[in-house]
């Protein structure tokens, strides 16, 4: 259900190419951050309309791209020097900044009758 301007929209924010980030591949980080639509309908309830968290799926991906190049090391060679690890750092700081802004989550809470309530209404 995740719609084809939501995945584009996660694709500006991370830079990824669709060799290295498919559709279906966003699509499913994406999917992970349900948001209740505009009129407050959950996403477990069949009126939702489906609305995502884009920030969030954005800086998994960020952390993802981190994970990648954290291997990667600074070193000197004839005279100049490669600092490698930037990149890891960028990433990583634009998984925060991502992380930053995603959606304040809400839990509907449920209540359930006290187990002597249900045992005394039984006998």
């Amino acid at each position: 259900m995740v719609s084809a301007a939501d995945i584009q929209a996660v694709r500006r924010m991370t830079g990824v190419s669709v060799d290295e980030y498919p559709d279906a591949v966003l699509a499913d980080i994406i999917a992970r951050y349900p948001l209740p639509d505009t009129n407050g309908v959950f996403p477990e309830e069949n009126e939702w309309t489906p609305r995502y968290d884009l920030n969030a799926a954005a800086a998994d991906v960020w952390a993802e791209k981190a994970a990648a190049l954290a291997a990667q090391y600074d070193f000197d060679a004839d005279g100049a020097a490669f600092k490698r690890s930037q990149a890891y750092e960028q990433a990583m700081k634009q998984a925060r900044y991502y992380r930053s802004r995603r959606s304040l989550h809400t839990v509907r809470m449920r209540a359930y009758p006290r187990l002597k309530e249900v045992e005394d209404e039984q006998s």
